[in-house]
């Protein structure tokens, strides 16, 4: 290499450091940003069937969530499996969940993506709280993922992953 690409590389060197810098704090400061819907009127659409749906499940209205759920939901748990029965899912609800568990949101968890074409997914944090148990054993924070599918202006569930 002669001495002109030396200065060349020399002098490039801590403009592309520089650069690469900057790049990273853009990045930096997007991590911690608040979520905001693309879509508000999306957003609460899909909060509100969230809520309809776990009042449902929290007083054990067994219709309610039948009604929600679609014919083809996939419901997969990290400790239960894979479930894809409408039916099991609602006999399991009604032998391990009714009155025994209630779900809460964790507040202002809740992601709402729009599926071209499709729907939307919610992505979100609840607790989960079993009164069999001692009041003083504290709630595990879990993770979940909604599909929702909107056919004719109603909303469906068709796939849920949840995870402890």
């Amino acid at each position: 290499m002669n001495s002109k690409m030396h200065k060349i590389l020399f002098l490039l060197f801590p403009l592309i450091l520089i650069s690469s810098c900057t790049s990273s704090k853009k990045i930096e400061k997007t991590v911690g940003d608040k979520y905001i819907p693309d879509d508000p009127k999306l957003y609460e659409e899909i909060v509100n069937m969230d809520t309809q749906f776990f009042d449902a499940y929290n007083s054990c209205n067994l219709e309610m969530q039948k009604s929600i759920y679609a014919e083809d939901i996939e419901f997969i748990h990290d400790q239960g499996g894979l479930m894809t029965s409408k039916k099991g899912i609602l006999d399991a609800t009604e032998k391990n969940i009714c009155g025994k568990v209630k779900r809460h949101l964790v507040p202002g968890s809740i992601e709402v993506y729009p599926i071209k074409d499709f729907g939307a997914i919610e992505f979100g944090k609840h607790t989960f709280k079993n009164n069999q148990e001692s009041a003083d054993i504290p709630s595990q924070i879990g993770k979940f993922v909604i599909f929702w599918e909107k056919k004719e202006s109603k909303w469906f569930i068709t796939k849920v992953v949840s995870v402890h």
